[in-house]
Parts: C-alpha cells; structure tokens; sequence
C-alpha cells in the first residue's frame, strides 16, 4: 500500500500569555516568526502564532496557541516533546545560550546514539535540540544565535504512551511508519526516508496518569504530517475508514494549509496537512512573514471585534525589512519595536 505521509509538516501547542512565547520562539530558539493570525474554532479570539526556519519548510513549522483561559494537564496520551535539530557540535553552544536565558533544562543526554538537550517553555512545554549532521536545512539566525549553531527544523516528536502497541499499529498501519529502534522505554518509527521531520518516538510510561485533550496552557496540541494535496487527505481518510480508524474529521481549510484530524489509540491528536497554494506567503510577501495580523476571509469583517479581544505583541526588529506604517495588501498597519502590535489598536 502507498501512503500519502512524507513526514512532519508542523506541531502546534498551546502556551500562556503571547509575548513570553514570541520572546522564547524568537530569541530562545532563535526560529524566525512566520504568522500572525487568530485560532479559527471557538466564541473568543487567540492569537495563533507560527514560528519556522528561514524558508519557512514544512516540517520546521511550529505553532501555538497563546491560551491562558485554561490550564491544561500534562501526562501521557501526549506530544511529550518538540525536538529540534542543530549541528553536530553545537550543544555547549546551547547549554550556555540556555543558561543566558535563564531556562530549565536537563544537560546532555543521549537516545539512540543521538545526543540531545531538553529544555523547557515558560509555560511548561517541553523541547529539545538534538545533533543531526545530515540535516542541510537552512537555519533561521539571529543576533544570538548565529547560523553555524542554529535549529534546521523538527528532527520529530516524543509521544508519552501509557501502551504502545496499539500507538505503534496506528503509525505503522495507517500512516505508513515503519518501526525502525527500540531502547528500554522508547520505541522510534520513521517514515519514508528516516532521520530529520520523519521520526517519531514512543516514550512507554504505563503509570503516567492520562493528560488533557482541551486547549489548555502549557499543553501540546497535535502533531501533523505533512501530505501533498488535497487528494492524499482523501486518501488518508479512506485508509483511516478502511482500517475502522472512524474518529477522522472532514477536511478543514486552515487557510495555509487544508487537514484532517484522527485522534490515535494512544490519545494523541494527529493531523494531515496539505500545504495551499502559496503556502504562508499567500497573504504577506515571503520577506516580511509576521509582520501583520492576517485573518482569513470569512473573519475579515471582524476585525475590530478580533483585535479588541487579543493582547498587545511586539516581534525582534530582526524578523524581517519591515517598514514603519506599511502593511500587506488589505491589511492594517503594522509597526516595529516596542509598538508593534497584533493589529490596528
């Protein structure tokens, strides 16, 4: 059987308050920040923020909804952890760059002959970077870290599983995974090719009590793989029906992108996103991402009503040329430093 899944395309979490998240993104991480735009389901407006690598590639995409409403409940039947990649001999630099900042983390540890560092978001999320040598993507840089040392995108995620069978029946059967390592409590499947944006780990912890499905601070929402078009998300769905995998939504337009959503036996949100036409620069010229708040069409005549329930943003004056008082074409304004703001306010 051929399955349409290439890989990761991106994951997305929810944090606390939007500008402890812009800064940790941004300067921590040193991603460049790709999107401004608001989460597409609800009564309330929240910012969904999306953070890449400097060609803003599927499967360097992360996402997150700042979402202090509600506390979420970390534990298994979740992403784990985000990794990164860096390169090889890049890991002192990280240590001490993470102890600049002041950020919690675990030092050098090693998972199947891969050396890594976690470390982890003021809300509470968990993240690691991790030495790949073979990855050749591009690394977003900044006035901190500089492109030598920078993160080239997902090498995968970390799923806490409290059974991992069924987890890895649903990666392997249905999405095309292949099962590819297994040391003491993690289990790694990688698809197609392997390596970086194409592995996932399955971290057994049977007595870790089951986490929160909600949106909630400083919990992980979904992981997506990344998928062709349209078609393939079709194709997804008829495999997920075939193997009685029912709990699969419809396809949703996310504007960027369009998905469909299975939750998986383990508990995990798994999404199948096909990016659009034009991807993330079909609304913002491809070197000023992030410069604006974006709505899609049919929250456009909302705006003001939109704005009014966001808070106030500033992005790095490096993430990108733009002008003071200039803005995407059928946008408001935006503006630099500390003034720069998610909108027209």
């Amino acid at each position: 059987m051929e399955y349409p899944a290439t890989g990761l395309h991106h994951v997305t979490a929810c944090a606390g308050a939007a500008q402890p998240d812009i800064d940790f993104f941004t300067q921590v991480i040193g991603q460049r920040m790709i999107k401004q735009t608001i989460l597409f389901d609800g009564r309330y407006a929240h910012y969904h923020l999306y953070y890449s690598n400097a060609k803003a590639e599927p499967g360097s995409v992360m996402t997150t909804f700042p979402y202090s409403r509600v506390k979420g409940r970390k534990g298994s039947g979740q992403i784990q952890a985000t990794i990164y990649t860096v390169p090889t001999g890049s890991l002192s630099f990280w240590l001490d760059h993470l102890k600049r900042h002041k950020i919690e983390n675990k030092g050098i540890q090693e998972r199947f002959g891969q050396k890594f560092i976690r470390f982890m978001h003021p809300s509470g999320l968990e993240f690691e970077v991790l030495e790949d040598s073979s990855d050749k993507r591009v690394g977003w840089h900044t006035p901190e870290v500089s492109k030598d040392v920078s993160v080239r995108g997902f090498f995968g995620t970390v799923l806490s599983v409290r059974e991992t069978s069924e987890t890895e029946r649903f990666f392997v059967d249905a999405l095309g995974f292949r099962k590819t390592g297994a040391e003491g409590v993690h289990t790694r499947l990688e698809v197609a090719s392997g390596g970086a944006a194409k592995t996932i780990i399955l971290h057994h912890e049977p007595e870790k009590p089951q986490g929160s499905w909600i949106f909630g601070e400083g919990t992980p929402h979904h992981v997506a793989l990344n998928v062709p078009d349209d078609d393939a998300l079709a194709q997804q769905k008829g495999i997920y029906d075939e193997l009685g995998y029912t709990d699969c939504s419809e396809i949703k337009d996310r504007n960027y992108f369009h998905s469909i959503y299975c939750r998986c036996p383990g508990g995990i949100l798994v999404e199948c996103a096909a990016t659009a036409d034009g991807g993330f620069a079909r609304d913002e010229p491809f070197d000023r991402l992030g410069s604006s708040l974006l709505l899609p069409p049919w929250f456009e005549s909302r705006r003001a009503e939109i704005v009014a329930m966001l808070e106030p943003i500033r992005v790095p004056e490096y993430n990108g040329p733009v002008a003071v008082g200039t803005a995407a074409p059928g946008v408001g304004p935006s503006r630099r430093d500390a003034t720069f703001v998610g909108g027209d306010k």
